[in-house]
């Protein structure tokens, strides 16, 4: 079990032009019931007044509040920045869009120090929208109680270990993400040195590569309550990469055959071997073509 109870949390925010939402975002990490903890904001060259909302911030709270300008380079790269620039243990995401419930960061906390070598918990969130349309109600309906999609495992509060997660018979099915938006998500900041950072090649998946890439190597705390909110409107990065009908399954899958194929389900590796192992592909090929 680790033994500092009180360790310092970063909740990190990248920001690009999020005036909108960024005072109810940093407001719901003021007002967390956990007390130690410090705000990274690295923004991305906003050209609305975040920066002027967040300085206004700083010059009016005691909490740390520490603010990096980083030169645009996708979403991955200010993801990175903010870890590379926070003083915690822990990682604590928060997107300008979303909200934590007050509780978050200490009841994930709290299950991060249960056990020792756990390296990520997440928890169930609720989505935020200002209209509710066919559409939304879709995606409703489809990424909502997400920890429901696994195959044999019945997750329920507690730690489990990550190699878990992946001989689930479901891995590859979707959704691809069933651990959540990285609002939803605390992680150990050691862990990075293990694994390396989020691939920055990634514009939609890089999350769930991520979360696939610890579970080789560590537990995984799940924590079964809503503490976050994820707002859906039509301006986020996830909208408008869906209406450029980006599509990174293909590049998701060839990660998981090169670096996770031992872990994963017998059906899972047959799927993955049958689209990438090189005489295997070839052969898929000459049959389809030839019946």
């Amino acid at each position: 079990m680790k033994t500092d109870n009180r360790p310092l949390v970063s909740i990190c925010i990248p920001t690009y032009n999020g005036a909108s939402y960024i005072e109810e975002c940093i407001n719901s990490a003021l007002a967390q019931s956990y007390n130690n903890f410090e705000l990274i904001i690295s923004d991305d060259a906003s050209s609305d007044n975040t920066l002027a909302i967040v300085n206004d911030y700083k010059s009016k709270n005691d909490i740390p509040i520490h603010i990096f300008n980083h030169q645009p380079n996708g979403i991955g790269a200010n993801w990175n920045n903010c870890v590379k620039h926070a003083n915690g243990d822990y990682i604590k995401f928060l997107f300008q869009d979303d909200i934590l419930e007050r509780d978050c960061v200490e009841k994930q906390i709290g299950m991060m120090l249960s056990d020792t070598n756990i390296a990520m918990v997440y928890a169930k969130r609720h989505f935020i929208y200002e209209k509710e349309t066919p559409q939304l109600l879709e995606f409703k309906n489809v990424y909502g109680a997400l920890h429901n999609y696994w195959f044999n495992l019945k997750i329920s509060e507690g730690v489990i270990d990550g190699k878990e997660y992946l001989r689930d018979r479901n891995f590859l099915n979707a959704p691809k993400n069933k651990i959540g938006e990285p609002t939803s998500v605390l992680l150990d900041k050691a862990c990075f040195d293990k694994v390396g950072f989020f691939n920055e090649e990634l514009k939609q998946a890089l999350d769930c590569e991520f979360w696939s890439r610890l579970m080789p190597f560590y537990k995984i705390g799940f924590v079964d309550a809503y503490l976050s909110s994820f707002r859906l409107h039509s301006a986020q990065a996830s909208a408008i990469n869906k209406s450029e009908k980006l599509n990174e399954t293909e590049v998701l899958y060839n990660i998981y055959y090169n670096t996770l194929l031992p872990y994963l389900h017998k059906e899972c590796r047959q799927k993955l071997q049958k689209r990438f192992h090189p005489l295997l592909s070839r052969l898929v090929k000459l049959k389809a073509k030839f019946t």
